[in-house]
């Protein structure tokens, strides 16, 4: 294993961030490249957790020389986030400088482009040369895994549909419960790694087959727990030995039984106004139509102080908001539903 760590220097004075960066090479040149980061979002740990054990899993696999392709691996991707606290709470999902999500904004470029990205680093931005540097070691992979958590969730993922249903050995190996099938159309890191494998030869392919570029969500931000990162740890390592990155006892994974829902079928569900918010079902519950799903008490007290919220159409609860109060359209829960949202959604992200 190569443990080494990229500088990126700070926008003002003294100030500098070190990115630790795990290396492992294989030993046969046909095999697939992986590139595996966490906790792009700061403060979305899980996924650290996981990249530990899983560290460890790949070392005794180095020993055993068992590592057929090369796999790379950043187990905190934001050191610039990391250091963003606001009155004692982390603030690792938005750049404070520019106001812009460290997840989004990922230079859009074909593959034959990927060198440029880190041609004269030093006229961008601390977060962009971050960005950059990020993008520039995982288009040097075929399977890249960008692991997040949602608020409170299930363990779901965002797959651009270019890769379904190859993907579907990923989703069970981690015992995902559902899949959202994304469209591509946004400029966060997995869809702009999928970007450049897509427009490689300039015109659009929209099947990808050996290529993986997949956003893990793994639970919710709270998650964080031995037992479940030892868990998802093995999940990554098996999908790893199906896909011939390591050599070893070939365990079938069985075929994805959650729910796969394109990003038109997920219904946002918003507060129609501010106050506190009583939920009355919780992530993982199916819901009918018409079901109540939570209260927010906009004037507690008065006659007229609470409104309901109810399920606009049949569907899972993957993902529910960790915050009691709400403003006005805030996000609260994303249901996964057979049939498309009424609601109508432009190409790109679910969330800002």
């Amino acid at each position: 294993m190569d443990v080494s760590e990229i500088i990126i220097a700070g926008d003002t004075p003294g100030i500098e961030w070190r990115l630790p960066v795990f290396r492992f090479k294989g030993r046969t040149a046909a095999a697939p490249k992986t590139y595996i980061q966490a906790a792009l979002h700061a403060n979305e740990l899980p996924g650290t957790a996981l990249a530990h054990f899983l560290l460890q899993r790949l070392q005794q696999a180095e020993k055993d020389g068992a590592i057929l392709g090369d796999i790379t691996v950043v187990p905190q991707a934001n050191p610039i986030g990391t250091a963003q606290s606001h009155f004692g709470e982390l603030q690792g999902r938005f750049d404070l400088g520019s106001r812009t999500n460290f997840n989004r904004d990922f230079p859009l470029i074909t593959l034959g482009d990927r060198d440029r990205l880190i041609d004269d680093l030093d006229r961008y931005s601390a977060t962009d040369r971050l960005k950059r540097q990020l993008l520039h070691m995982a288009l040097g992979a075929d399977l890249m895994l960008d692991l997040h958590c949602d608020d409170e969730a299930l363990q779901y993922a965002y797959i651009d549909d270019a890769f379904w249903p190859e993907a579907g050995d990923l989703a069970s190996a981690l015992d995902m419960e559902a899949v959202f099938l994304s469209d591509g159309e946004s400029s966060a890191f997995e869809e702009a790694v999928a970007y450049a494998w897509k427009y490689e030869t300039g015109q659009k392919k929209t099947r990808l087959p050996g290529r993986l570029s997949v956003t893990v969500e793994l639970r919710g931000t709270r998650d964080v727990y031995p037992e479940l990162a030892r868990k998802d740890a093995v999940g990554v390592f098996r999908f790893l030995v199906a896909r011939g990155v390591i050599t070893g006892d070939e365990e079938t994974i069985a075929p994805f039984a959650g729910i796969i829902a394109p990003l038109d079928n997920i219904e946002m569900i918003r507060a129609p106004e501010a106050g506190a918010i009583l939920f009355h079902r919780d992530i993982g519950e199916s819901v009918k139509a018409g079901d109540l799903l939570a209260t927010i008490l906009t004037r507690p007290g008065q006659a007229d102080g609470a409104l309901e919220v109810r399920a606009p159409q049949d569907g899972l609860i993957v993902t529910r908001v960790s915050t009691r109060l709400a403003r006005r359209r805030s996000d609260l829960m994303k249901i996964a539903c057979a049939a498309p949202s009424s609601a109508g959604r432009k190409p790109g992200s679910l969330e800002a």
